[in-house]
């Protein structure tokens, strides 16, 4: 037996999808629904992309995976609408809770502003940073 180091996208997939099982195996039946991307994307009249959220719906619960908004357009709301259209979404989808994390440097009082609560930071991450974790439980509104 070996172990060798390489960054191959099949291996890597096959490990993943080895976690995922086992991780299925471990859950009550209730949270065996499949992995679920979901997005919205907002664009101008010339069909640009000037801001979006993605996220990741898993075991009843959402992830934010990005929130982003071009610099021309911060502060008139558009970040707060695509946040609480994933919300909603979330909420069809009888999720139980939110996470997502932010840098130091970018939206944290954003997040606290829409109801989310830190529960973790990690110092130092990236040097010279941290990086924040938050959540919002639906079933507290």
């Amino acid at each position: 037996m070996q172990i060798i180091q390489q960054s191959n996208q099949e291996d890597t997939d096959y490990i993943r999808q080895k976690v995922i099982e086992y991780n299925m195996s471990k859950l009550p039946e209730k949270l065996l629904k499949p992995v679920e991307k979901v997005s919205f994307i907002l664009k101008n009249e010339h069909e640009s992309i000037l801001g979006g959220i993605t996220g990741t719906i898993v075991y009843n619960h959402l992830h934010v995976d990005f929130l982003w908004v071009d610099e021309s357009q911060r502060g008139t709301g558009y970040g707060s609408n695509l946040l609480h259209k994933i919300e909603e979404l979330a909420k069809v989808k009888k999720c139980r809770l939110i996470v997502l994390d932010s840098f130091s440097f970018q939206a944290l009082e954003f997040y606290k502003k829409h109801g989310y609560k830190q529960f973790g930071v990690l110092n130092d991450y990236p040097e010279g940073f941290s990086q924040h974790f938050f959540e919002k439980r639906l079933n507290d509104e």
